[in-house]
């Protein structure tokens, strides 16, 4: 069984063009509220600092059964991609609009710790608009044929 935490509001504000899965260095006691699934997408975004990529606000509560060792809530954590991965996303942010947020995270069937990024653009209003009407447009359809 694998848990996933999932960004919705992604999705929503930005349309997503390249998805990227990174490796993200974590303290013990992160791994095991991530199990718990206490984490919080709410404002977080990558960004680069000395060609190193960094998910920045990203939000896991501290583990209820730790000790005085236990982790910062938030702050900066490095994630982990080949050096032509981070090259390409590098150029690309370079453009005007682009930015890079986290999508989900996962463990992988050797119980490692991966986060889902997406690099993608920041949606307009009439784009947000649009996204709901086919959503409500969709949920219409399927209660018509459930009948």
């Amino acid at each position: 069984m694998t848990k996933e935490m999932n960004n919705r509001q992604a999705y929503f504000n930005y349309l997503i063009e390249d998805k990227y899965v990174a490796g993200i260095v974590l303290m013990g006691t992160e791994v095991k509220s991530i199990r718990d699934g206490k984490v919080s997408f709410n404002d977080s975004f990558c960004l680069f600092d000395k060609g190193e990529l960094w998910v920045r606000a990203l939000y896991i509560a501290s583990y209820s059964h730790g000790n005085n060792n236990n982790h910062i809530e938030v702050h900066d954590r490095k994630l982990l991609l080949t050096k032509r991965e981070l090259k390409k996303l590098e150029n690309r942010m370079k453009e005007k609009g682009y930015t890079i947020v986290p999508l989900k995270i996962f463990f992988t069937d050797k119980n490692l710790v991966k986060i889902e990024i997406g690099l993608g653009r920041g949606k307009k209003n009439y784009d947000k608009r649009e996204t709901i009407k086919g959503r409500d447009v969709e949920k219409e359809i399927k209660r018509l044929l459930k009948r």
